[in-house]
C-alpha cells in the first residue's frame, strides 16, 4: 500500500492554495519533499472553524501487537480508528503532488509514480491525532482502487478528494482514473 509519496508545493503555495489565513501555524523549514512512514510532513485541518497548517508525523502509534506505525485506514469499521473517525476535528487533509506504488517482483520491483495531471496539488483525506507525548501524527483513508491504480496495486488506493469535496472529505470513492496518469 501507498507508502511512498511526495509533496513538492512549499509552504507558501499550501497557504494559497488551502486558504489559511495568516498567522498560520508558524514558519518551518520544509520537510522532505519525498515522504515515507514516520516522516514530517504537512497537513491542513480545521481549529476554531478555520483551517491550519501543520507539520506532522506520518503513522499512528502501532497496535500492541505491531511495532510499524499505521499509515492508512483501510477498515473504516475498525475499533482502532473509531474516535479519529467519528471526531470530524481530527479530520485533515494530507496534500500530495504524487504517490508511489510498487510493481513487479521482490528484487526487480519498479516505482510507479499517480498524479493528477489537472490538480498539481491535490489532497488525500486523512485523520490525526495528537500523541501521549505531544507529537501530532496522521493517516489517510484508502478504498478501492480505481482502474489505472489497480493494474499496480489491485488492493487499495488512497481517498483522492475533488476540490469541491475537500470540506466534506469522509466521501471514501476512487478518484476517477481517466483524470490520473502513471510514469
Amino acid at each position: 500500500m501507498c507508502n511512498r509519496y511526495q509533496m513538492t508545493t512549499d509552504q507558501a503555495g499550501l497557504v494559497q492554495a488551502y486558504g489559511i489565513d495568516a498567522p498560520y501555524a508558524g514558519l518551518w523549514a520544509l520537510p522532505s519533499p519525498e515522504l515515507f512512514p514516520k516522516r514530517l510532513a504537512w497537513v491542513v485541518r480545521k481549529v476554531d472553524g478555520k483551517r491550519r497548517l501543520d507539520v506532522m508525523a506520518w503513522g499512528f502509534p502501532p497496535p500492541v501487537e505491531s511495532r510499524t506505525p499505521v499509515t492508512s485506514v483501510r477498515n473504516l469499521s475498525s475499533p482502532f480508528w473509531r474516535k479519529a473517525l467519528s471526531t470530524p476535528a481530527q479530520r485533515c487533509l494530507v496534500p500530495v503532488t504524487a504517490f508511489c506504488e510498487w510493481e513487479g517482483e521482490a528484487g526487480a520491483k519498479v516505482a510507479r509514480w499517480f498524479r493528477v495531471p489537472s490538480r498539481p496539488l491535490f489532497c488525500f483525506a486523512g485523520i490525526w491525532q495528537q500523541t501521549e507525548g505531544g507529537q501530532g501524527v496522521y493517516a489517510f483513508l484508502t478504498c478501492e482502487p480505481n482502474a489505472l491504480v489497480a493494474k499496480v496495486h489491485p488492493k487499495a488506493m488512497p481517498v483522492i478528494l475533488h476540490p469541491e469535496d475537500e470540506e466534506k472529505w469522509l466521501m471514501a470513492a476512487p478518484y476517477p482514473s481517466q483524470l490520473m496518469e502513471t510514469a
